[in-house]
């Protein structure tokens, strides 16, 4: 059991409501199931609640209770000789059964029906707000006593260590529109929140066919609303993978629960329910588009959740004949001149790392889109328009303090490993949805090394021969490795129509070139050993320069 889920409708107020819990008692069985795994030594802490069988899991609780408010010292009896001879190693087993129930992916989640008036919102959210604090204090005091009551010495030192959940979600009952699962209407976040997956990679295309999907979500899901760029999206999330859906709040605008959803997307639907070309992934056609992630330990990684989303919302937009781009747009203003700067690439290309590279020499950058957006032609030429309000932001390649500037805001996805991520949230929804006219359409060029940073391309066709090929160097964010190619950089809607994709780049194309539209490519170097900073660095210098002459 990776994910605990507290019941947000109980009120906090004893050690007795934890204490006496089925959710206490197995997760006491299962820190004995691992403890018995590995034949670790902590185990003679509790020899003495050894049976047959197992352990007399009704004993040891009782005996943890008793030692909330009364000192090993005053207690007699067998158990407690045993636990008097036996204290220091009972105060490991104490320690590590804290740290483990800390090890957990921790929520609490409250039903309670949305209501129109904010007043009667803001006081549900602050009623589970107090709540959760309950629950943390009631969980440290209950910790510090057991400890206070077993250890000679005194407690010298009091760490207040996040006990409690993690994130907290107010949630109204499911019906037809959320296959019974309940619909999250405000979420409440506990920073730093860490969460740690069983992958951190993603890999594939997801193919699109025909059908539907048959769910009930109405046990063990949650569902969320959420604006990606123009359209209303349904995501239900599976309860163990929970993790993913508070990242969902960071990285995209929470819609009002009413109302119906254009597309839908599922993060956690049985494999086994799937053919095996879906398991990685898979968009279903039929009324809708739906989009499927299997519930298998490999497509336990945030990127899934975020580039199935990106998907469906790009087989929309090309629906729609507009032109979905992989890429960010910055507006950047040099010397007292802004231009909007869309930088198209694949992830690893280079792209948030030039930005910051441009931070980091005085330029100021607001960021528009960060990962996604779709493009449309109007009498102001071609527009942008974004699809997150949040950035899954990959941390190897930016410099160490970036991860520390965000913490209090931010979600991090294991911080301790290769591809380590942070979803953090930058702009405001209205922001994002209000058309940008695009004034440099520039590739991220990561593999060749050049002293010329900035490349202008001559015609459309020119252009188009570089974005179509969509080569990288592979950082580790996916499965690849070496110089890849995708077309449009982007597996995520144009591969999938790429006969249609194509027709719409080019007029797309064609237009920029009409309205003068700087395209080109920007050679970060990103994916160059021994350039990882010093490519985006020389990038962004180049850049400034370009923008100098403009």
């Amino acid at each position: 059991m990776r994910t605990v889920v507290v019941d947000g409708g109980i009120t906090f107020s004893g050690y007795d409501q934890v204490l006496g819990s089925n959710l206490f008692r197995k997760i006491i069985g299962e820190f004995l199931e691992e403890l018995q795994e590995r034949s670790d030594p902590l185990l003679k802490a509790v020899e003495v609640f050894r049976k047959k069988d197992g352990y007399d899991l009704d004993s040891l609780v009782n005996a943890i209770t008793l030692l909330t408010v009364r000192h090993l010292s005053e207690l007699e009896g067998p158990v407690w000789n045993f636990l008097r001879s036996n204290a220091s190693i009972f105060v490991d087993f104490v320690e590590s059964l804290y740290n483990f129930w800390r090890s957990k992916h921790r929520f609490m989640v409250r039903i309670r029906p949305f209501h129109r008036d904010p007043r009667r919102r803001v006081s549900e959210e602050y009623a589970l707000m107090e709540n959760g604090e309950r629950f943390e204090t009631i969980l440290r005091e209950m910790y510090r006593s057991v400890l206070r009551n077993t250890k000679v010495e005194r407690l010298k030192v009091l760490r207040q260590l996040p006990s409690g959940v993690q994130a907290m979600f107010l949630a109204m009952n499911g019906d037809e529109r959320t296959y019974g699962a309940p619909l999250v209407w405000s979420v409440i976040l506990k920073p730093p929140v860490i969460f740690y997956t069983r992958s951190n990679k993603r890999r594939g295309v997801f193919p699109v066919k025909e059908g539907e999907v048959s769910l009930d979500a109405s046990d063990g899901w949650l569902a969320f609303p959420i604006h990606v760029g123009k359209y209303r999206f349904l995501v239900l999330v599976e309860q163990d993978r929970l993790c993913h859906g508070a990242g969902l709040s960071n990285l995209f605008e929470l819609a009002e629960p009413d109302g119906e959803f254009e597309a839908v997307v599922v993060f956690g639907y049985p494999a086994s329910k799937l053919e095996e070309d879906e398991r990685n992934g898979v968009v279903f056609q039929g009324e809708r588009y739906v989009g499927v992630v299997s519930d298998l330990p490999h497509t336990d990684y945030f990127g899934y959740m975020k580039k199935m989303i990106l998907t469906v919302h790009n087989l929309m937009v090309i629906d729609e004949g507009r032109l979905p781009v992989h890429g960010a747009l910055a507006k950047i203003d040099v010397g007292g001149k802004e231009f909007a700067v869309m930088f198209v690439g694949d992830s690893g290309a280079g792209k948030s790392e030039t930005l910051e590279a441009l931070r980091r020499m005085g330029a100021r950058v607001e960021t528009i889109v960060d990962d996604m957006a779709s493009l449309d032609i109007t009498e102001e030429g071609v527009v942008s328009y974004g699809t997150e309000v949040g950035a899954f932001v990959r941390l190897d390649d930016l410099p160490p303090g970036y991860a520390y500037s965000t913490m209090d805001r931010s979600i991090f996805m294991n911080p301790d490993q290769t591809n380590a991520r942070v979803i953090v949230p930058f702009g405001n929804y209205e922001k994002i949805v209000t058309p940008t006219r695009i004034d440099l359409f520039l590739y991220a060029n990561n593999y060749e090394p050049s002293d010329e940073k900035i490349r202008v391309f001559k015609n459309v066709d020119e252009a188009l021969e570089v974005f179509s090929a969509g080569k990288r160097m592979a950082k580790g964010t996916t499965s690849e490795v070496g110089i890849t190619s995708t077309y449009f950089a982007n597996p995520f809607g144009a591969v999938q129509r790429r006969e249609k994709h194509k027709e719409i780049a080019r007029r797309f194309l064609e237009e920029m070139f009409r309205k003068g539209v700087v395209v080109g490519e920007i050679r970060t170097m990103l994916g160059i050993p021994g350039y990882e900073r010093r490519g985006p660095d020389e990038a962004a210098k180049a850049l400034m320069d370009f923008l100098r002459t403009l």
